[in-house]
């Protein structure tokens, strides 16, 4: 089909325009499009921004790569998302993106985090995507936008709203009316606001590519046909909103024309099968620089040789757009951590949590995009053979209608060094890595040579909060079921009953004994944690993972009525998996003796009453009476004190080593929750210092609050400052 598109003048990148933006008329053609793929503008743009001298054109794509206004783009990009950071943090973190070598900020689009509860909206602060994207334009990049809805991510309930969970007859990414209902209304919405902010690349903005769904192949099957019918729809429902740029699915072989198909993973060219189509260009959006990190486990480290070995490969293997996951991890602040997550996300990414250049993955990683974009006219416009230097050794070569040539030698040997001819030139390849000649005849980067220096992360301590009258504290109350609100006749699920609105769930029942007596308490949980109280008393805890587990433990029964009061906690929902409206967690079963309680009734509350009442914040924290702390470190118990915040401008960390598990609030703004109790394999925690932004903070007089599970000394906790070592290559 043809389409005549009227666009008003302006894409962001290189030359500064101040009058009035021209407009022109375009023509283009795409024969798989059914509709026009760009809005007509007809309003001038006084804005004043940077932009390239190619300006307002088509985003489109072929076999080779992406193209903007029909010239072929060679692609580096970083996922850095908005709410793992905050705005005070994005533009160092953009600008290092960008003296990485990165061209491309991709980022997804959280709906739980922005639409809570149904039709109440939040944009503001970390939550605010349209100024995070307008930072990434005002630093010249582009944005490639993955708007899911469901994300996956690490994050509670893969990003999907758990008010979806009560809507009628909803089956989540099914061929199923409710689901697409609510997911067609939300993406209209995001698109819609992307388009009223001028913010598509079409019509002058950063974003060049978006993206529906997410990993949906891996669960696809279990939905028979209406998993197919659901692709079809959702790419439908895509291409439908006329954003004038490309879209994605990411792991999906099936994608419909003209949606892209896209690789995630460690080592996308070696697996990836390619684009399901010769028209369509080969993207890695996910190349995992770290990985996701539980409670328990150690770190996942990938070397810079290593990462660098499989960008050449898949560059190699005619791969035109690649995308670090993470560039920058950042941190899951609050409860937004998705089951058993830690608070820090991919720290190991070349930007730390902090937005620290960790070294050498950084350096590294540039010199790479350096030399591949050497590369870059017999990449995109040359003709593409491979031919064989040994066993294990493969020449990739690209040349030029204008004689330049461009190799790629591959030495996949991980033992042993190879000697090799390539051209009559003789070439030494360390074992497994690329050697990139931009003029197929000189080496000007071979990924196992690492020559960026290592840096060092380190810590100092600014304040000590090791005085006993610093500190006060609040005993979380333990309810008994004549005080609770909700009343039920079985034990109910966990997360339908809270609604991801705390993790805490408080199951109470109480009952008559005619004698004081010892018995065994069972109790069978699929939840995370479990806490016990007989008639006020604490009798234990046991914690879980993704299978039942069970509490044990000998209590005193009383003559007359008898109080029990199970604390439920989940450490962040589920993220992933088909039907996940179906999943649940919490108590299964109570016995005492041989007495089951499961049908007695059963009275909740839902969250700690510190929770409920915000004690954490300037008005909530007169709500209770706080008393001098007594150094008892009881279970359930808050801890607040005061601090000023240390001189300087590097990070802060607090240190939570003494601590067990909880949450942790400064200034109202919760930091994330901590798990320093559980060890890894090595016999340390997974996660000991917990970020605070400095936009968090004030000069004085700043408000540290935490809740405590277990029996955590808040005396240890100190608050550090980070840095890192200098290094005159950066």
């Amino acid at each position: 089909m043809r389409a005549r598109i009227t666009s008003s003048v302006g894409c962001p990148f290189a030359v500064c325009l101040t009058h009035t933006h021209l407009l022109l008329h375009l023509e283009y053609r795409f024969d798989k499009w059914s509709q026009p793929l760009f809005l007509s503008s007809t309003k001038p743009n006084h804005s004043y921004q940077c932009f390239e001298k190619m300006m307002h054109k088509p985003v489109t794509f072929d076999g080779r790569s992406l193209m903007i206004d029909g010239q072929h783009l060679l692609l580096f990009s970083g996922s850095i998302h908005y709410p793992r950071s905050t705005p005070q943090m994005w533009p160092s973190l953009i600008s290092k993106a960008k003296q990485g070598g990165i061209d491309v900020i991709q980022t997804y689009v959280f709906w739980n985090l922005h639409e809570p509860q149904q039709g109440q909206y939040d944009f503001s602060g970390r939550h605010d995507i349209v100024r995070f994207i307008r930072e990434v334009q005002a630093h010249g990049l582009y944005v490639c936008l993955r708007i899911g809805p469901f994300i996956e991510s690490e994050w509670t309930y893969g990003g999907l709203p758990f008010w979806l969970h009560d809507v009628p007859g909803i089956v989540f990414r099914s061929d199923n009316g409710p689901f697409k209902f609510h997911m067609q209304k939300w993406v209209r919405k995001v698109v819609n606001m992307m388009k009223s902010e001028k913010l598509y690349a079409s019509q002058g903005g950063p974003i060049i590519l978006s993206q529906i769904e997410n990993e949906y192949q891996r669960i696809e099957s279990a939905f028979n046909g209406k998993g197919s019918r659901y692709v079809q729809w959702a790419a439908g429902l895509a291409v439908g909103l006329q954003t004038g740029v490309p879209w994605i699915m990411c792991s999906q072989q099936d994608a419909p024309d003209p949606v892209i198909n896209t690789c995630n993973g460690f080592e996308c060219g070696v697996k990836f099968e390619g684009p399901n189509s010769p028209n369509k260009p080969s993207l890695w959006t996910e190349n995992w620089t770290s990985f996701v990190q539980r409670y328990g486990e150690e770190p996942f480290i990938r070397s810079a040789a290593e990462i660098a070995f499989h960008v050449a490969l898949f560059i190699a293997k005619n791969g035109t757009y690649v995308n670090y996951y993470m560039y920058h991890g950042g941190t899951n602040f609050g409860r937004t951590a998705a089951a058993n997550v830690i608070t820090s996300y991919y720290d190991q990414a070349p930007l730390d949590e902090y937005g620290l250049i960790r070294q050498p993955l950084w350096g590294h990683l540039k010199e790479l995009h350096a030399a591949i974009k050497l590369c870059k006219v017999p990449l995109l416009a040359g003709s593409y053979e491979t031919s064989s230097l040994g066993h294990l050794q493969t020449a990739y070569v690209f040349k030029g209608k204008s004689g330049k040539c461009a190799a790629f030698l591959v030495n996949n040997d991980n033992t042993s060094n190879a000697r090799v001819r390539f051209q009559n030139i003789s070439f030494e390849l360390p074992s497994m890595s690329i050697s990139i000649l931009p003029d197929c005849k000189n080496v000007a980067f071979n990924t196992a040579k690492v020559s960026t220096h290592y840096n060092t992360r380190s810590r100092t301590v600014k304040c000590k909060f090791d005085s006993m009258e610093r500190w006060e504290e609040f005993n979380e109350p333990i309810p008994i079921f004549s005080n609770t609100l909700l009343k039920a006749n079985a034990l109910l699920d966990h997360m339908s009953t809270t609604k991801d609105t705390s993790d805490y769930l408080w199951y109470t029942v109480s009952f008559q004994h005619e004698s004081d007596a010892e018995a065994e308490l069972s109790v069978v949980s699929n939840a995370h944690v479990v806490h016990a109280f007989v008639n006020g008393a604490y009798k234990g805890y046991a914690h879980g993972g993704k299978h039942n587990f069970a509490l044990e433990n000998p209590i005193e029964l009383k003559n007359g009525t008898n109080h029990i009061a199970l604390l439920s906690v989940m450490v962040g929902f589920p993220d992933s998996g088909a039907y996940l409206e179906r999943k649940t967690a919490g108590i299964r079963s109570v016995r005492i003796q041989n007495r089951y309680l499961n049908n007695y009734q059963w009275g909740y509350q839902i969250g700690l009453l510190g929770e409920n009442l915000s004690i954490f914040t300037d008005k909530g924290r007169n709500k209770v009476e706080w008393s001098r702390f007594q150094g008892r470190h009881n279970r359930l118990t808050w801890y607040k004190t005061v601090f000023d915040a240390p001189g300087g401008h590097d990070p802060l960390a607090l240190n939570l080593g003494s601590m067990g598990k909880g949450e942790v609030w400064v200034n109202g703004q919760s930091i994330g929750r901590y798990w320093v109790s559980i060890h890894t394999p090595q016999q340390r925690p997974s996660q000991t210092w917990y970020n605070i932004p400095r936009s968090f903070l004030k000069p004085e007089g700043n408000q540290l609050v935490l809740v405590e599970d277990e029996y955590g000394d808040p005396l240890g906790i100190k608050l550090d400052s980070v840095s890192i070592t200098k290094d005159a290559k950066y």
